[in-house]
């Protein structure tokens, strides 16, 4: 499947709420959703009954948009989580949050989970001291998270230090916002996950 490189907004509308796709616009009241919450198209504002099948989708491309991986990864990520044991629905969530592309949008150090392979890709991140520049590196629990000291005068870094300071972070991620450093102190719970992915219907939806 090919990289999407349309508009961001009409993903979050199309799924029906904040994917938090484009940064600091998300924060304001110029995000498309907030103007117009119903999905794109000229039947967007139409009442369709969705089927299993359709509410199944809807929940893996929601998802899978919101991490920003593309589909036969996140099927990659589906096996490896049905491989392990426990539940499968909460370690595929997992394994999405411990991309480092996540941990350090989580941390603050990114507006968004794109800006942060950014920041990545151009060797501004350090993970226990060493440069890694693969947004899809698996962070593990005590792992240290860096920006590289370059970086940290870049204003879009200090603006999320900033923005993520106000909004508070995951109390599983410990953040030194003046150093702009942070530690992995343990793995996500289902719990410190958004309560609006509904994982079953992805495991659902694989299942068959």
């Amino acid at each position: 499947m090919a990289k999407y490189t349309g508009p961001k907004c009409r993903l979050c509308r199309r799924e029906g709420e904040k994917l938090y796709l484009k940064g600091e616009k998300c924060y304001t009241d110029k995000c498309a959703i907030e103007k117009r919450p119903y999905p794109p198209g000229e039947a967007g504002q139409s009442r369709r009954r969705q089927s299993e099948y359709g509410l199944q989708l809807r929940e893996k491309q929601k998802v899978r948009r919101t991490y920003g991986v593309m589909e036969r990864q996140f099927r990659r990520y589906y096996q490896e989580a049905s491989r392990r044991k426990g539940n499968t629905g909460e370690l595929l969530l997992q394994l999405l949050e411990r991309r480092l592309d996540n941990i350090v949008f989580r941390m603050g150090f990114a507006n968004s989970r794109s800006e942060s392979r950014q920041v990545i890709r151009h060797n501004q991140i350090l993970v226990n001291g060493k440069r890694v520049n693969i947004p899809s590196y698996q962070v593990r629990a005590g792992d240290e998270v860096t920006v590289v000291e370059g970086a940290r005068n870049q204003g879009r870094i200090q603006w999320a230090a900033q923005r993520s300071e106000d909004l508070g972070r995951p109390e599983w991620l410990e953040v030194d916002g003046d150093h702009y450093k942070g530690t992995v102190k343990a793995l996500p719970a289902r719990s410190d996950l958004s309560p609006s992915i509904n994982e079953h219907l992805i495991v659902e939806l694989y299942s068959k």
